[in-house]
């Protein structure tokens, strides 16, 4: 049967998955002051850094039309979209609504919006886990079934190395981010079952935010060796690197995965951040 997997520009993807052809992204916009940039191949992270970094503005980002969803929609059977989590972000309603005009003159298509209540890998892993499952052979509805269950089985974290897109989204008081600063405090951030984001822990430095973030993952992982330890890094190989051998040491996972953050997860991430699921 065939199948195609849409994913909006959150989703990290592995060289492998940008070259099947059974995915395709939908690409949000990311907004630097006056800046408009498209998150697609052409995404430049150094230069969106930089100007993220000149900006007192926060960057933000917008979601895709739904038009933009539905040109994708044509051709294979079954379709499934995957988005950022709805509370992050409107792709996912915009994906529903993609579905429900589409549905209107289609009425047979089979299609599935996955809100991944994460971001980043946490989407990659849906979107492979609906591949590993299309390939078997599964029926549409099963493959829903199986993958709706799998996310909430998931787990999201991410260690930050600045928080300045967070104060200059008034998400942290100036007060708290220049202590934060001079401390050189490090927050551990995970992410809810709802798909909104919450502080685990915090340390002084980025390797003990780090070490508390591996010590996590050995204690609440639940049957490792049927899942794949998936790493985003922002503009750090070195740092998703040592995470990994540090989880692997400890943990023994199906598979292993490293990719580097595009636009709106470089924007959420910010220079230096690391973003694990699992």
């Amino acid at each position: 049967m065939s199948y195609r997997i849409i994913v909006d520009s959150c989703t990290d993807l592995t060289q492998e998955m940008r070259k099947d052809e059974h995915f395709c992204v939908v690409p949000l916009t990311l907004q630097v002051g006056e800046k408009s940039i498209v998150d697609d191949e052409t995404f430049n992270q150094r230069r969106f850094l930089t100007l993220v970094s000149e900006s007192p503005i926060a960057p933000k980002s917008s979601c895709p039309s739904p038009d933009a969803y539905m040109e994708h929609f044509k051709g294979e059977e079954d379709i499934y979209v995957v988005t950022l989590s709805g509370n992050l972000s409107g792709s996912f309603n915009s994906a529903e609504v993609a579905k429900k005009l589409y549905l209107e003159e289609n009425p047979h298509k089979n299609i599935e919006i996955f809100n991944s209540c994460s971001a980043s890998v946490g989407q990659t892993l849906i979107a492979l886990k609906i591949q590993e499952y299309a390939e078997k052979g599964m029926e549409f509805a099963k493959i829903v079934e199986l993958v709706h269950k799998f996310r909430e089985g998931m787990s999201t974290k991410f260690v930050l190395e600045n928080l300045d897109t967070l104060r200059k989204s008034g998400r942290l008081t100036g007060l708290k981010a220049i202590i934060s600063s001079v401390l050189n405090i490090k927050p551990v951030m995970y992410g809810t079952p709802e798909g909104t984001i919450n502080k685990l822990d915090q340390a002084r430095g980025i390797q003990k935010a780090l070490g508390i973030m591996v010590d996590s993952v050995e204690k609440d992982v639940k049957k490792p060796e049927e899942r794949i330890f998936a790493i985003a890094h922002c503009n750090n190989l070195e740092r998703a690197m040592y995470v990994r051998d540090e989880v692997l040491k400890r943990v023994h996972f199906k598979d292993c995965i490293i990719v580097s953050t595009a636009g709106v997860s470089t924007m959420y991430a910010g220079d230096g951040g690391i973003i694990i699921c699992y």
